[in-house]
């Protein structure tokens, strides 16, 4: 999910100022993305004008109240252009095609397809005016439009020596020491570097430095009033934020928060958690108990979100709030149901495991694509995207390690076949739209996002280490051929993630079995402790033999007469523990056999 975060950072890229306009020509007639835009863009001899928006998006808004609503901008589009309007939000392949050039996008197409300029941020009306006459003058690509190169996929699914030392120097080289958090100018949770430096926490006392600092500082982000995180901070010291909630932003701040207490202990790390959790709960989520997209940051160009966040909850409440995007995802529902396990596991508090249930019921009723994939919004006519898929197919497999119940883990099967069937670049790593009818267009080449092939790469190595499936292991190696190819794993980008799913392929988790009923109060603590452990990588088995074999049989297991957990570590296995205190006593000797 981390290029929703570097995308949402570009997000409303922009030049401070702008012109006043000449008084509005006709409207524009906005279109929306299809086939058929193409069609009609052939017979007239039209080009194709893509504005790539946010509804959250301050400079989207400022763009359409000048630019599109400049006389000579507008005549010239009346002229010779085809105008497709697109909330990235709804159209996760167009969005993962431009995502490099921020919201607003404008992108010009001929009638075929093929791209002639791609334009990041907002552009001011006598910029536009001057772009398109260029474009209807000469309509030979220009320079921001160049071929791609092409990556060639590593020959071994894991990182070679030197890329692990280039990705790992750049991951603590890009550490700001002063403030805090990677980077050093806009300032946001790089999700997997902080998940990297948890999961290192516990052996590395300068990792877990680096996450406990960044945990602390990225609270200046955090709502104070009503809770949720905003975007990300245009300085260094975390405190000078763009206001927009984003529903990508809530979910991920909410399980790193969660994992973060379970790592480090901090209650403060808890209750941030708990405070964007309950943001998302009262002002995010549906009726039906699925979550929303996002929360603009502006109530208008008046009441913006600098005046309106700094206001008591009372004073907010006397006005209209900030804009809340209504539409329901399957890909932002599959990242809340997966941040509401994250609690779960971190407090033992059903309710959230409750809402979770009851998210992916609502999903699964209402957006399946069937053979265990997912559509974004519940259209019969989009193409499917990989990310709805890959996030549902994550959130099962959370919702089997907090419950111990197999028909998660067969739902977490079914998603990741059809990842596989419908998303497998030949040669190597998975692409983000399954496009009907083949691949054209703009997506002539497949489009294969780094961010996500970490995700099915870690995804499906966790779901081979559950259920022992060798296939699910080729789908892991697989994204790794991309992800590890020497042009993506350069070390010349802050890609942490890599580095995070080669530990996973070429080590063993942290594994917890316990042995016993699942209506046993012994075995329920035994779970539960095993859940709370501070593990980032791990395995957590429940094993109920009325259920029958283990989908992993890896271990047997003897036959006792009470719940016990067993903890398996290489080739061992410890003597059966019978007590929740004395399984995190065990885990700790067991994790850590040389530590006094």
């Amino acid at each position: 999910m981390q290029r929703f975060l570097y995308a949402a950072l570009l997000a409303c890229a922009a030049f401070a100022t702008h012109a006043a306009t000449a008084p509005v020509a006709p409207a524009i007639s906005w279109q929306a993305w299809s086939d058929d835009v193409f069609t009609q863009a052939r017979a007239q001899k039209r080009f194709v004008l893509l504005d790539l928006e946010a509804v959250w998006c301050h400079w989207c808004h400022v763009m359409d109240e000048t630019t599109y609503q400049d006389r000579t901008v507008r005549q010239l589009i009346g002229q010779q252009y085809l105008a497709v309007r697109v909330d990235q939000d709804a159209d996760p392949a167009l969005s993962a095609r431009y995502q490099d050039y921020g919201w607003p996008a404008t992108i010009v197409l001929a009638a075929d397809g093929s791209e002639i300029v791609k334009r990041r941020g907002y552009l001011p009306p006598e910029a536009m005016a001057s772009l398109l006459a260029a474009i209807i003058k000469d309509p030979s690509p220009g320079p921001s439009v160049v071929a791609e190169a092409k990556v060639q996929s590593a020959h071994s699914p894991l990182l070679s020596p030197g890329e692990r030392r280039a990705l790992s120097a750049t991951y603590f080289d890009s550490y700001d020491g002063k403030y805090a958090g990677w980077g050093s100018v806009q300032k946001f949770i790089d999700a997997d570097s902080l998940e990297y430096a948890l999961a290192h926490a516990k052996s590395a006392p300068q990792e877990a430095a680096m996450a406990r600092n960044t945990l602390a500082a990225a609270q200046a982000l955090i709502d104070p009033v009503w809770g949720g995180v905003f975007q990300y901070s245009d300085q260094r010291d975390w405190k000078s934020p763009h206001f927009e909630k984003i529903m990508s932003f809530q979910t991920q701040y909410v399980r790193l928060y969660a994992d973060g207490y379970r790592v480090l202990g901090d209650a403060a790390f808890l209750k941030a958690a708990q405070s964007i959790d309950g943001y998302v709960e009262h002002f995010l989520t549906s009726s039906d108990g699925v979550v929303y997209v996002s929360q603009d940051a502006d109530v208008d160009a008046q009441l913006t979100g600098h005046l309106f966040y700094a206001m008591s909850d009372a004073e907010r409440r006397r006005h209209p709030n900030p804009r809340i995007d209504t539409h329901v995802y399957a890909r932002e529902n599959g990242w809340e149901i997966t941040a509401l396990a994250a609690l779960y596991d971190a407090t033992g508090d059903a309710g959230y495991l409750a809402r979770a249930e009851r998210a992916a019921a609502w999903v699964g009723s209402h957006r399946a694509a069937g053979a265990g994939g997912f559509s974004h919004e519940g259209r019969a006519d989009a193409a499917v995207a990989l990310g709805d898929t890959l996030a549902m197919g994550q959130a099962y497999l959370a919702l089997y390690v907090a419950t111990g119940e197999r028909s998660y883990l067969s739902q977490a099967r079914q998603a990741l076949a059809f990842i596989d069937a419908h998303f497998a670049v030949p040669a190597g790593g998975y692409a983000t739209v399954a496009v009907p009818g083949g691949a054209r267009g703009v997506f002539r080449e497949a489009v294969r996002d780094v961010d996500e092939n970490i995700g099915v790469a870690r995804f499906a190595n966790s779901l081979y280490r559950y259920d022992a499936d060798a296939l699910a292991r080729k789908h892991a190696q697989h994204a790794m051929r991309y992800i590890a190819a020497a042009q993506i794993a350069d070390g010349q980008h802050l890609r942490t993630g890599i580095l995070l799913a080669d530990d996973e392929l070429a080590n063993d988790p942290t594994h917890v079995t316990v042995v016993g009923h699942k209506d046993d109060a012994g075995a329920q603590s035994l779970h539960g402790a095993a859940l709370s452990y501070p593990a980032v990588y791990r395995r957590i088995d429940w094993w109920d033999k009325r259920e029958g074999a283990m989908p992993n049989p890896d271990v047997s297991y003897p036959e006792l007469a009470r719940a016990a957990a067993f903890i398996c570590t290489g080739n061992a296995c410890s003597q059966p523990v019978f007590g929740a205190a004395e399984l995190v006593q065990a885990l700790n000797v067991a994790t850590f056999p040389d530590r006094p």
